[in-house]
């Protein structure tokens, strides 16, 4: 099997001051990519500001004989963000990767949560998500080549009590990914999105102790890793954990077609077992499969009558 290298690639990796975001930088450096390490420094709550966490990680990889500038662009800033774009395309004229990691939590029901943090964490994980992809998505169609990586969590694809602002961001961004692979795949930009469970600042509270070291940030990365390289898949969920890797799908079933008097709310309700029937269900690429799925349900339940 040969090794996967990013030689002469050149990675903006956003939230890279710790955690996942770290784990990432230093793996595509090591790789030989050139990295702009991004970390806004603040609290996990959003809080603050300090450019020492993305520093850090730069020393990192400059004492491992790699190649790296930190940024300390707030990623709901467009301004800022253009910047961190322009500073990659000045010192190495061009960007190839962009992993979308920046996050925060603010964590409640949605009974006792604020619109104001509702918000916050919306603009964190989906507004700067697009920001940050926008100000490299010109540059890449350009090149014809482009590695994206979004940033979801199993809170956004199946729900987590506390979380509605966190599981809304985090399955828009799924839905981001899913639409952007239609538009880049004509130039040749993939993109993907990772759904991660690791022991982070940000989920230092949710597992136990001995849990803690199970789910390293660096057993996700190779994952992240593969996403990013020449032969990557695209429109894709990695889900990934502790070693583990699997792929998330949004499925739907096969259905049931309704006619006459059976075309009512009764009418769905007696038939609800056959509509919820996981037989035949399928992963679509492209909304409008939905739509072409259901001219053939009701075309064939007219045959059949």
């Amino acid at each position: 099997m040969s090794e996967i290298r990013f030689d002469g690639r050149v990675a903006v990796v956003t939230g890279a001051g710790a955690g996942l975001g770290r784990a990432h930088a230093l793996e595509l450096a090591r790789r030989g990519a050139r990295v702009i390490v991004n970390d806004l420094g603040g609290s996990v709550a959003g809080e603050g500001a300090s450019s020492n966490a993305a520093e850090a990680v730069v020393e990192e990889i400059g004492a491992a004989g790699g190649d790296a500038i930190a940024d300390g662009a707030d990623v709901t800033d467009e301004t800022q963000v253009a910047a961190m774009v322009t500073k990659a395309l000045d010192a190495w004229g061009r960007v190839d990767i962009l992993i979308n990691n920046a996050g925060i939590l603010r964590d409640k029901t949605f009974a006792k949560m604020e619109l104001a943090d509702f918000r916050s964490v919306l603009e964190v994980h989906l507004w700067g998500s697009v920001l940050c992809t926008k100000a490299v998505w010109g540059h890449m169609r350009e090149r014809e080549y482009g590695r994206i990586v979004f940033t979801t969590s199993s809170s956004g694809l199946y729900g987590n009590f506390g979380q509605s602002n966190y599981g809304a961001a985090k399955m828009g961004v799924a839905g981001l990914m899913k639409t952007l692979h239609l538009e880049g795949a004509k130039s040749n930009i993939r993109v993907n999105a990772l759904a991660p469970v690791a022991s982070t600042r940000m989920t230092k509270d949710l597992f136990p102790e001995e849990a803690f070291a199970l789910f390293a940030p660096e057993k996700v990365t190779p994952g992240v890793i593969y996403l990013v390289s020449d032969d990557a898949p695209s429109q894709t969920i990695l889900a990934a954990g502790g070693g583990g890797f699997a792929v998330a799908r949004v499925v739907e079933t096969r259905g049931a077609a309704l006619r006459g008097d059976a075309l009512s709310a009764e009418g769905v309700a007696a038939n609800w077992d056959q509509i919820c029937d996981p037989a035949g269900q399928e992963a679509f690429e492209a909304g409008g499969a939905q739509a072409l799925k259901f001219m053939d349900l009701v075309a064939a339940k007219e045959g059949a009558d």
